[in-house]
């Protein structure tokens, strides 16, 4: 008796832990109840096994099922408080019915039973809860052949209602992951109809992308262009950083004030100060009369300043003056001068970097460092490329009354270049090779790779590639361990090996920027690996 007992005991206990182990392995409502249920059916002797759950209707349906037809599931269907299964839902409490063949009440909707069997068919049903609510239903059959001793019901319950508990909480974080999706995808719709809106989409006409990359881009564009935090976009030459400066600038509530640009890099530091600060009549030769700077000219707008990383140190620590002060004199005066100008700044350098070899103020990066917004190259969102040609394309067509289009071929081998120069490449391929296209339509040979005039290639044939030097892998690490000194091209795919396949990994590895990397691939014709 003992040992049976005992049995009996530990295949409660192993079906527990598989079921437990089924609800934590998957977010498949509808396959993790059937295999919970086939559980209890493997391990207890538990049959045609359902789990009911509570609709937005107030029906109960069937959310689960095992030893049930596909049209005896459908059936399976109860209004709060009908037959024994809307009892249990109104009531809260579990109900055993030893004979269902006995009672009257026991509806057998999904007529899966054959009531005028010789066996006796028990039925045991409990409710799904978490806390005070009840979600649904479940339900067992438990067959008794003649001859056999009655069951003991009360133990059935007890290992019901753990498993129900189980379910329970599976059920609610089900439900919380579908709220959350359906949250982000109301949002995504959300912000899709912002894009579609007139006036929005004349503020983003220019960036183009439907790719995962610039979808976060945009959303992140969209959060920030509200408010009046300062913000920093980062990414690759080339990559739109202006293009998305003025979109947020245009999506602000200072969209019908001025928007100000400046090239740090393009001034030098005197120049610079004037440009942005102003000078009074007199202040420095050639200044015959008041001049107001590009701060004084963004008021109630917005100023660009494109290239930050390229500041001298000393006009860092003028800017950070300002930033921290609010207020500025003109270069020769002495009244200060305070505006309410949003700033947006944008490098493609290494600020990072800059400031540990001392070339960058470590407190005006923490300064300009607010809101970061990293636009990615081109090479890393390419399903944008068509896109982007088609735009670039439609606007030549525009501006020269032409009628060109893309042949697949030309398409095809804008797909595959790496695009060192990003969009801003891109687009000058474009009218070249729109250009230069003597028919209605653009193929492969009408590109500037094709007739040796590529100006990404011919950086990479006479200047780039000439200073690039390849330093040996870490002594560290399975690849360099007892090899050999190696070729160039046999040190490049080692350290993407290394890396997984990701060139910026690889050319943080081998101490070269991303875009050395990506010409040192395609000088080596090394094909890159996706995952």
């Amino acid at each position: 008796m003992n040992a049976g007992k005992e049995s009996e005991n530990c295949a409660e206990l192993v079906a527990i832990y598989e079921i437990s182990k089924i609800l934590n392995s998957s977010l498949d409502l509808g396959k993790t109840l059937r295999e919970v249920l086939g559980v209890l059916s493997a391990w207890l002797h538990m049959r045609r096994g359902m789990v009911s759950l509570v609709q937005e209707s107030g029906e109960l349906h069937a959310a689960g099922a095992y030893g049930l037809t596909v049209e005896e599931i459908r059936r399976g269907r109860y209004q709060a408080g009908e037959g024994v299964v809307g009892r249990i839902l109104t009531s809260g409490a579990p109900i055993v019915i030893p004979d269902i063949a006995k009672e009257p009440r026991f509806l057998n909707r999904t007529r899966s039973r054959n009531l005028g069997g010789d066996g006796t068919i028990a039925f045991i049903g409990v409710p799904i809860k978490v806390g005070r609510d009840t979600l649904g239903v479940l339900s067992v059959d438990r067959e008794r052949r003649p001859g056999l001793p009655p069951a003991r019901f009360e133990r059935d319950v007890q290992v019901l209602k753990m498993v129900a508990n189980l379910i329970g909480q599976t059920v609610r974080l089900h439900r919380s992951v579908l709220a959350e999706h359906a949250r982000l995808m109301q949002e995504s719709h959300r912000l899709q109809k912002a894009l579609r809106d007139t006036g929005e989409r004349r503020s983003l006409q220019e960036v183009v992308g439907q790719s995962r990359e610039m979808q976060q881009v945009f959303a992140e564009v969209h959060q920030a262009a509200p408010g009046r935090s300062i913000v920093l976009l980062r990414g690759e030459s080339g990559t739109g950083k202006e293009v998305i400066a003025q979109a947020m600038h245009n999506l602000s509530p200072r969209a019908a004030g001025p928007f100000v640009r400046v090239n740090c890099a393009a001034l030098s530091e005197t120049l610079l100060e004037s440009e942005l600060f102003g000078h009074e009549k007199g202040a420095f030769t050639g200044a015959t009369q008041e001049r107001k700077g590009r701060f004084e000219l963004a008021h109630n707008g917005t100023l660009f300043m494109d290239e930050i990383g390229e500041i001298s140190p000393s006009f860092q620590t003028k800017l950070l003056r300002v930033l921290q002060e609010r207020e500025f004199e003109r270069v020769g005066g002495s009244r200060s001068i305070r505006v309410d100008v949003r700033l947006i700044f944008a490098t493609n350098r290494n600020l990072e970097e800059a400031v540990s070899r001392g070339l960058f103020r470590e407190d005006l990066y923490y300064r300009i460092n607010v809101v970061t917004i990293f636009l990615p190259p081109l090479r890393e969102r390419r399903e944008d490329i068509p896109l982007l040609a088609k735009h670039f394309l439609d606007k030549f067509n525009k501006d020269n009354q032409r009628q060109l289009r893309f042949l697949p071929e030309a398409l095809r081998i804008l797909m595959e270049c790496g695009w060192p120069g990003n969009v801003r490449e891109l687009q000058n391929c474009i009218e070249r090779g729109a250009t230069m296209a003597r028919g209605e339509s653009i193929g492969g040979e009408d590109l500037p790779c094709k007739q040796g005039k590529c100006l990404s290639m011919a950086l990479h044939e006479h200047g780039t590639t000439r200073t690039i030097t390849l330093t040996p892998l870490p002594a560290a690490g399975p690849l360099s361990e007892g090899r050999p000194p190696q070729s160039e091209r046999a040190q490049l795919i080692a350290a993407m090996e290394q890396c997984g396949w990701v060139q910026a990994k690889a050319a943080r590895l081998l101490k070269l920027t991303p875009r050395q990397i990506a010409y040192a691939l395609r000088k080596h014709n090394i094909p890159i690996k996706r995952f």
